[in-house]
């Protein structure tokens, strides 16, 4: 996937999505090539704040449908989610053991 040009605080964040799973790097790389390029200052710290989450609790928000306490993330979680959900229908298996997992 091709991502459109980004100005350096994008490409470290880009960086930063790429967590070493599989399930959770073809969700950030969904949303980052669509999002981020046009991200405002606010969304990208909130992006910022759920890269520094680690990747068990990172994989229960996006691949087992825990939800997150705090607002201003679970609205990303929702976002990353939606915008996977427009690759790929919803439970359509994006890896060997995970399910996007949507409520109704």
């Amino acid at each position: 996937m091709t991502h459109a040009p980004l100005d350096a605080e994008g490409r470290r964040l880009l960086w930063r999505c790429r967590r070493g799973m599989k399930e959770l790097d073809v969700l950030f790389e969904q949303y980052t090539a669509k999002a981020l390029p046009t991200a405002d200052p606010a969304e990208r710290a909130v992006l910022e704040r759920l890269l520094e989450l680690p990747d068990p609790e990172l994989a229960g928000y996006l691949l087992a449908g825990r939800v997150p306490a705090d607002a201003t993330l679970a609205a990303l979680v929702t976002r990353i989610l939606d915008t996977a959900g427009a690759a790929a229908p919803a439970g359509r298996m994006i890896g060997p053991h995970a399910r996007i997992v949507r409520e109704a």
